[in-house]
């Protein structure tokens, strides 16, 4: 239960500095987006703060258990394959076509804007499409029952 608070509050802090630096807002993050128009660097200033936020955790993560949590530490995954760059690439043009990110999606759905509600579906929809398409199938002889002795 102290997890989920945990959990929860942080969500929430996350949500509330979304909103206060207008990440929130698919307009701010076209405009970082749109390197040939009118490009906006703030983007870049948030993602800068959060990086610097991170790595003094893991710094006094390192501290405090005298070696990085491996809680704290990134996934396991270290291979480059085409799941992790077709993920990526996948990622990156629902952000460019529709300017949400999926944290600043969900905090966004207080607007009741329909834009975000379709990117969440959509989003939701390719989440279980992913989901059903890499869960193993068991093996046809798995489905045969054993024979019986005589």
């Amino acid at each position: 239960m102290r997890a989920l608070a945990t959990a929860l509050l942080a969500g929430l802090i996350f949500g509330v500095g979304l909103c206060i630096s207008g990440m929130s807002d698919p307009k701010v993050v076209l405009a970082f987006l749109d390197v040939a128009g009118n490009w906006s660097p703030n983007l870049a200033g948030v993602m800068l703060g959060a990086i610097a936020v991170h790595a003094a955790w893991l710094r006094w993560g390192a501290k405090v258990n005298d070696a990085p949590s491996t809680s704290l530490l990134p996934a396991g995954k270290q291979r480059i394959d085409a799941s992790l760059l077709g993920g990526a690439a996948l990622f990156g043009v629902g952000w460019g076509l529709s300017g949400y990110c999926p944290g600043p999606s969900v905090v966004a759905l207080g607007s009741g804007a329909l834009g975000v509600v379709v990117f969440l579906a959509t989003m939701g929809a390719g989440m279980a499409l992913s989901r059903a398409l890499t869960t193993r199938q068991p093996a046809p002889e798995a489905l045969t029952p054993p024979a019986r002795a005589s």
